[in-house]
């Protein structure tokens, strides 16, 4: 694919919708205005007016590009939404998501200074707010303090150790876009929870990285039926399996990368190694519990050192615990942390 051209726009928003009609002109709201920034938009299959309303959208707004395809998945409307992707810069947006207009205007503020020094960070990392459906209230948010080189643009060394509750999510990254491209990342279609080999595959590939302290995205939780609600969890179990065995397929081994990033990639894996057992064990069908002694064999059998790593950690340890408390722990575990940080 041929390099962006220097009158790329700053940044490319990238919108996956499907029968979002209920709530993606909020979104766009948020998003639109900017003579410097791209918004596309997938509309991807829907049935409902989110079609109609988009192009409606669309004749109103003339940096907003739509595109119709059938129905791929949030995976492959991503993909979609990527390859037309013009910015130097490339952020994903949920279509019932939004983002902070204020902290927008200072993410391009920096965006444009870096372009014009030709200091292109590969990966910027942004904050994301719980916010609950229904309520204009912020609830807990996710920051990245003392971890990410934050007012200026560092590398892996300067990464320090995330805690349990830190993780970067796609609602936290900002790629630069030939990066995303150079890294072949290529997301599976029909299939959720691709957000995750969104936030872990292309980081091989970043080389450069900075943090802005800004609470620049608004994740919504709480609506019916979301696919981070526990009772969907439980039951697309098996997707989540997928998106992690493909996360370790994709891993790297440890003289490929920088040992930070290596430190931090197991970590991401492990949370998703904890998602899967705690939802297993809490669920106790005989199909999810199957799964959950799969995930276990399959690491053990293909990456051994990660096996290792993984289990020796506390969160690995805690899945692993023998008799009654192998089953007990990981659930209440999960239950405090859900009241605490008011999670969904």
């Amino acid at each position: 694919m041929a390099p962006l051209p220097p009158s790329a726009p700053l940044l490319t928003l990238v919108v996956p919708a499907y029968n979002a009609q209920d709530y993606v002109t909020r979104c766009l709201n948020t998003l639109v205005g900017h003579a410097e920034v791209e918004v596309v938009v997938v509309d991807d299959g829907s049935t409902d007016s989110t079609p109609a309303l988009l192009d409606d959208y669309a004749r109103r707004e003339p940096r907003l590009v739509v595109v119709h395809q059938q129905n791929k998945g949030h995976g492959g409307a991503v993909n979609t939404g990527l390859a037309r992707a013009r910015g130097t810069w490339v952020k994903v947006v949920d279509s019932d998501d939004a983002l902070d207009r204020a902290s927008l205007l200072r993410l391009l503020s920096h965006l444009r200074r870096w372009r014009q020094a030709g200091q292109k960070p590969d990966l910027v990392v942004t904050n994301f707010t719980y916010v609950r459906e229904g309520s204009r209230l912020r609830r807990h948010s996710v920051r990245y303090r003392g971890i990410l080189p934050q007012g200026r643009v560092g590398t892996w060394s300067d990464v320090g150790r995330f805690r349990p509750d830190q993780y970067l999510m796609m609602h936290s990254l900002t790629y630069r876009t030939q990066v995303l491209r150079d890294s072949g990342t290529r997301l599976p279609e029909h299939c959720f929870y691709v957000d995750t080999l969104y936030s872990f595959q292309p980081l091989a590939s970043v080389r450069s990285l900075t943090y802005l302290d800004l609470d620049l995205y608004l994740y919504t939780v709480g609506r019916q039926g979301q696919s981070v609600a526990d009772e969907v969890i439980i039951r697309r179990l098996d997707q989540h399996d997928r998106v992690n065995a493909l996360m370790l397929e994709s891993m790297p081994r440890a003289h490929e990368v920088p040992p930070e990033l290596m430190r931090y990639l197991v970590h991401i894996y492990t949370m998703s190694c904890v998602v899967i057992t705690t939802m297993a064990l809490r669920s106790g069908t005989p199909e999810n519990l199957a799964i959950r002694e799969g995930l276990w064999q399959r690491l053990d059998a293909r990456r051994p050192d990660i096996s290792v790593r993984v289990r020796r950690s506390l969160m690995g340890r805690l899945m692993n615990l023998p008799g009654r408390a192998g089953s007990r722990v990981p659930v209440a575990g999960y239950q405090v942390a859900r009241r605490i940080l008011a999670l969904n």
